[in-house]
C-alpha cells in the first residue's frame, strides 16, 4: 500500500523552482492516491533557491540588498541569515545565476561574479561567524575573479593596470595584488557547498563542460580554457593558501571556477549535499516513505555525477525504499542511475521548448498521474507463485 508518499524534487532550470516542482507532483498523487500522506521534500543543490529554502527550514530570513549582476547592472540580490544567527548562505545564483543573463547577452567571457563578492561583504556586515557559499545555476565563468575584486584584490595586466570583468580578460593577469582583501574574512569559517566533480581546468574543466550551456562558441571554449589556466597559475602563487590544488582539485570548478577563487582565501570546498540536505532531514523522512519520487529537468549520463535525483536515490536506498525519478528529458543513461527503480518524461508528445517550459507545472502533474497509474496497476497485478523442482502445475482439463 502506498500510504506515504516523499516528493523529492530538484527544480527544472529556466522554468520550476524546486517548490513549484514539488507542488506539481504532489498534485499528480493525490489524483491517483487522494488519501496519501505527502511529504514535500522541495530539494536544493546550492542553486536558485538554496537561500530561501535554508531559511525556511531553520526558522531564518531574507535579507535583501542591491549588487553587481553577471552583465555588470545593478539589481536587487538577496542572502540568508540562518535561525540562530551566526550563519549566512550566499546564493551566488541570486547575483550571478543564469536565469539572470538575457539571452542576448549570454557570453561567459563577459560575465561577472562581482555581485558574489558584494553579498559576502554584505554578510560581514551583520557579524556572522560562518558563512555558506552556495553554488550551482551559474552564468559566468570568471574563475571566481569578480568576486575577488569587489572583496578587495587587485588583478593587474602586465603595465600594472586593474583588468575589467570577465573570464577571458584572465589571459592578460600578471599579477595579484591580495593586500587589499577585506580583513574579516580571516575571522570568520568561509564553506563552499558545491559539486565535487566539477574541477577548474583540463579536459573537464568547467569551461569545456559548461561553457557551451552559457552561451559560449567552441572558440570561446578554447579562450576561457587558456584563460582558467593562467588564473590558476597566477592565484595560486600570488594569492592562494599553502597547497591548495585550484587547477583541478574537487569542486574548485563550481560555478565557473568561483570554487577556485574561495578555496585560495581558505574556504573549505564541501559536497553540496552534506552540507545542504542535513538541514532538511532527509534522511529520516525517507525512511517513513512507502514510495520517494524525485525529479530534475533532465536525466542523463550526468546525473549520479552530483545531481538531485541520484542523491535521493542513493539516500532512499539506505532504507530500501522504491524511488521514481521524473524528468523533462531523458537521455542517454537515463535508465541506469543508480538507486531509481523506474522513470519518466514528462513530454506526452514532441514539442518546442518554449511550450515545455511554459507548460512545466502542468506536464509534471500529469506525467506523475501517469506514472502512478502504472505502479498501482502493478500493486493489484497476480503474483505467480514459483514453480520449483520438479513441481509442475496441475494440468487443466
Amino acid at each position: 500500500m502506498l500510504n506515504r508518499v516523499v516528493v523529492a524534487p530538484s527544480g527544472f532550470k529556466e522554468s520550476l523552482s524546486a517548490e513549484a516542482a514539488a507542488d506539481a507532483i504532489a498534485a499528480g498523487v493525490r489524483r491517483v492516491l487522494p488519501g496519501a500522506d505527502i511529504d514535500l521534500v522541495p530539494l536544493v543543490d546550492g542553486g536558485e533557491g538554496t537561500a530561501l529554502a535554508l531559511a525556511a527550514a531553520t526558522g531564518g530570513r531574507i535579507v535583501t540588498t542591491a549588487a553587481t549582476g553577471p552583465v555588470g547592472e545593478t539589481i536587487a540580490a538577496h542572502f540568508a541569515l540562518l535561525g540562530g544567527g551566526d550563519t549566512a548562505v550566499v546564493e551566488m545564483a541570486a547575483v550571478a545565476g543564469l536565469s539572470l543573463v538575457p539571452h542576448g547577452l549570454r557570453d561567459p567571457g563577459a560575465t561577472t561574479t562581482y555581485g558574489v563578492g558584494e553579498l559576502i561583504r554584505a554578510a560581514l556586515d551583520t557579524g556572522v561567524r560562518r558563512i555558506l557559499v552556495g553554488c550551482g545555476d551559474s552564468g559566468t565563468s570568471d574563475g571566481g575573479a569578480g568576486a575577488l575584486q569587489a572583496l578587495g584584490a587587485r588583478l593587474l595586466d602586465a603595465e600594472g593596470r586593474e583588468l575589467p570583468h570577465g573570464g577571458r580578460e584572465l589571459t592578460r593577469l600578471h599579477r595579484i595584488d591580495p593586500t587589499g582583501l577585506d580583513p574579516r574574512l580571516t575571522e570568520v569559517e568561509l564553506l563552499v557547498a558545491c559539486n565535487p566533480y566539477n574541477v577548474l581546468c583540463g579536459e573537464r574543466g568547467v569551461a569545456r563542460v559548461f561553457g557551451p550551456q552559457k552561451g559560449a562558441t567552441p572558440a570561446q571554449v578554447e579562450e576561457l580554457s587558456a584563460a582558467l589556466e593562467n588564473w590558476a597559475f597566477v592565484l595560486t602563487r600570488d594569492a592562494a593558501v599553502p597547497d591548495s590544488d585550484l587547477r583541478s582539485g574537487p569542486g574548485t570548478g563550481a560555478s565557473g571556477g568561483l570554487g577556485a577563487a574561495l578555496a585560495a582565501l581558505g574556504a573549505r570546498l564541501l559536497p553540496r549535499f552534506d552540507v545542504l540536505l542535513d538541514h532538511l532531514d532527509l534522511d529520516a523522512r525517507l525512511a517513513r516513505a512507502d514510495l520517494v519520487v524525485t525529479a530534475e529537468g533532465a536525466l542523463d549520463l550526468q546525473t549520479p555525477r552530483g545531481k538531485v535525483p541520484a542523491e535521493v536515490a542513493r539516500r532512499a536506498k539506505l532504507h530500501g525504499r522504491p524511488v521514481l525519478a521524473l524528468a523533462g528529458t531523458l537521455g542517454e543513461g537515463a535508465g541506469d542511475v543508480p538507486g531509481v527503480d523506474a522513470c519518466h518524461g514528462i513530454l506526452p508528445a514532441p514539442m518546442e521548448l518554449a511550450e515545455a517550459l511554459l507548460r512545466a507545472s502542468e506536464l509534471l502533474t500529469d506525467a506523475t498521474e501517469r506514472a502512478l497509474r502504472m505502479i498501482v496497476l502493478g500493486t493489484r497485478l497476480p503474483v505467480q507463485a514459483e514453480v520449483s523442482g520438479t513441481q509442475r502445475p496441475s494440468s487443466v482439463r
